[in-house]
């Protein structure tokens, strides 16, 4: 297929060598089962969404990491229709890993004309990170010489008396959108500060106690939010965030459960609510 020809062209581009002898086995994998309820419809199947996801790992020549997965539409009889998304990711750190390069591509496997692609770098001793998204024809004649990088960020980072200041610069080049995003993390609180041209908006999370966070964020336009973030215990919690005016939103997280609730406050109704469950399951 042309995403596993492309991957294997990056993976090998990323480990500096050509195909070589075979690597050992793949890790175990975890298969994903996820279920969306869109639009309130609790009544029947037609408003489920079923998707399983599938992922995999190994390790290729030249200590590359390499990732691999399907997405997969649970609820259609059509065999060609079943494959929604597969994607590939290879990652190789060097310099005694001071420095590591990671490249991700994703193909809609119903639009196989193109290739979305993530890569990652980063600088260990200098705290600095570079993000680059794009895409890219679907040829190994054209991958080389079309690619279109959509979004660009730089992430650095500082330490100040035993506190941690980042500074994220972004910019997508789709909308010709910049903005920066500060953070300074002191303790038991934790500031956020996202600036462009058109808006600014601050969030000041404190954490509260061992089990509880508030982050309340407000925006030049006066729009305010407030995230309620519970630990449960055994890796279970809720957070809740509510918008006035706008909606109220809860994510639970049980186990392998993670449910997403969305409910609009426009209407008096659970029309419109929308409901994300995903579980991880074992074949």
């Amino acid at each position: 297929m042309k995403l596993i020809k492309l991957l294997s062209a990056a993976s090998l581009s990323i480990a500096g060598v050509s195909a070589g002898p075979s690597a050992p086995p793949a890790a175990s994998t975890r298969p994903q089962l996820s279920i969306t309820i869109r639009d309130g419809n609790f009544t029947d199947f037609d408003g489920l969404e079923p998707t399983i996801t599938w992922e995999n790992s190994q390790q290729l020549p030249n200590e590359v990491d390499f990732r691999y997965g399907i997405d997969l539409s649970a609820r259609t009889t059509n065999l060609a229709s079943l494959p929604r998304r597969i994607w590939g990711r290879a990652s190789r750190k060097f310099a005694a890993d001071r420095y590591s390069l990671s490249t991700r591509l994703d193909m809609d496997v119903q639009r196989m004309d193109r290739v979305d692609f993530q890569i990652d770098a980063a600088d260990e001793d200098n705290d600095l990170k570079l993000t680059m998204f794009g895409s890219a024809a679907a040829s190994l004649k054209r991958f080389a010489t079309s690619p279109r990088v959509s979004h660009v960020e730089f992430t650095k980072g500082f330490d100040n008396d035993g506190n941690r200041i980042t500074i994220n610069p972004r910019y997508n080049v789709n909308y010709d959108h910049m903005d920066v995003v500060m953070t300074y993390d002191a303790d038991d609180t934790l500031i956020t500060v996202t600036a462009s041209q058109d808006d600014q908006e601050v969030t000041i999370s404190q954490q509260l106690n061992d089990d509880n966070m508030l982050s309340p964020t407000i925006s030049r336009d006066g729009s305010l939010s407030l995230a309620w973030d519970r630990k449960l215990g055994d890796h279970n919690s809720v957070r809740t965030t509510l918008n006035p005016n706008r909606s109220v939103e809860v994510e639970w997280k049980d186990e392998a459960w993670t449910a997403n609730v969305n409910f609009p406050m426009e209407e008096d109704s659970m029309k419109g609510a929308t409901v994300h469950i995903k579980r991880d399951v074992r074949f």
